[in-house]
């Protein structure tokens, strides 16, 4: 198939569009962009574009993987493609996922093959700060190219991993406590930055110093761009609450492995949560009440929820497995459809792009050759940004 098209014509599918519509039908794209939703099996495919026969699939928008390591972590290499954990300070927020991604990892290709076509890619959990991600498809050869929005969140970290990395350095934080106080005061710092900043408008002399990573973190104060916050345990999940209700920031629990603990509090502080990965085994302490029920746990007590991978934590094609598997556990099958579609989208402040189907968002679809949930199902054709990039 001709994949430099300008347009492409899916006919006859049963299209869900994850914005509150249902129905057989077709889809037409022109370049990148979706223009129109056409609801009847009676239409003639336009002279000029590429048709697409979807009689029988069901036709979605392409998943997200809120959350994961893809391009940065690469599975196949050691410390040659390990690039998401900078663990030689534990405040790092001038590091940039976008500068460690390789878009030949083939994790992205994984990604495709599932049905995976944006995602969140985001440094690890070694740090308290650990720097910002990005969202970005699963097709390109340059990253620059590949973005959809860059910083989408600061990366920070409760728990084990900062005071494993930093304790056996016999430096700050050895404890929760410490990691939570290295948190404020870098807060503290980016508000007396701001300020400095804001002084310095009217007043060239009280400009401060040039600082990379005070200018990510006022962004958070600002709430131009939330805290992700890897938290699995429910006291972590409430110190990252506490904290961000303090500064007045946006904030997204990553993890929130034992979320169902405290399901109903989080649901009425309003905070999302991207649950996983769920399809792995009990690595560390803090991950011993893992289980399948949470999202749907979460879900009905009213928190916005999205589901992860983690790559290469559980591999990212297996995105639609873990969903099905927590609508085993109980979670409604709507609610983990959206976990892995708009939810994730709204969560990662790019739903006006991706996430469901409608006119004048990116032409990100796939067409399934029965539900994903199933564990037999295809997606026969990945489209993303216009283009089938499966079959390769």
């Amino acid at each position: 198939m001709n994949k430099e098209i300008k347009k492409l014509f899916i006919k006859n599918g049963q299209i869900k569009t994850m914005a509150g519509r249902e129905f057989l039908g077709n889809i037409l794209i022109e370049g990148t962009k979706i223009v129109a939703l056409i609801e009847t099996t009676d239409v003639e495919v336009p002279a000029d574009a590429e048709m697409i026969d979807a009689q029988g699939c069901l036709v979605l928008p392409g998943f997200i993987d809120a959350h994961c390591h893809v391009g940065i972590g690469e599975e196949i290499y050691r410390w040659e493609g390990e690039d998401f954990n900078e663990m030689t300070d534990p405040v790092t927020p001038d590091m940039r996922a976008i500068d460690g991604i390789n878009p030949e990892d083939e994790g992205f290709r994984d990604a495709r093959l599932g049905g995976v076509t944006a995602v969140f890619t985001v440094p690890g959990s070694a740090n308290v700060i650990g720097g910002t991600g990005v969202v970005m498809k699963t097709a390109g050869k340059i990253v620059d190219k590949m973005i959809v929005r860059d910083p989408a969140g600061l990366k920070i970290a409760f728990g084990e991993n900062p005071k494993m990395v930093y304790g056996e350095q016999k430096k700050m934080p050895m404890t929760r406590m410490g990691t939570a106080a290295l948190l404020r005061q870098t807060l503290v710092d980016a508000q007396t930055y701001k300020d400095k900043l804001e002084q310095g408008k009217t007043d060239p002399d009280k400009l401060p110093e040039r600082d990379l990573g005070l200018e990510v973190l006022v962004r958070v104060i600002n709430r131009e761009i939330p805290l992700r916050a890897h938290a699995h345990r429910a006291d972590d999940i409430m110190t990252a609450i506490r904290i961000a209700r303090e500064f007045n920031v946006d904030l997204v629990i990553e993890h929130c492995t034992e979320g169902h603990k405290i399901a109903e509090e989080l649901g009425e502080l309003g905070y999302p949560a991207v649950v996983g990965p769920l399809l792995t085994n009990r690595a560390k302490v803090e991950l011993k009440d893992k289980s399948f029920k949470t999202p749907g746990v979460l879900a009905q007590a009213g928190v916005k929820v999205a589901i992860m991978t983690d790559h290469s934590v559980t591999p990212i094609e297996q995105l639609p497995l873990c969903a099905a598997l927590a609508c085993k556990a109980g979670m409604d099958r709507e609610d983990a459809l959206r976990a892995i579609t708009i939810n994730s989208a709204e969560i990662l402040g790019v739903s006006h792009r991706i996430g469901s189907l409608e006119v004048g968002k990116d032409a990100d679809i796939v067409i399934w050759s029965e539900h994903p949930f199933t564990i037999t199902a295809i997606p026969l054709y990945v489209i993303i940004n216009g283009k089938v990039v499966k079959p390769e």
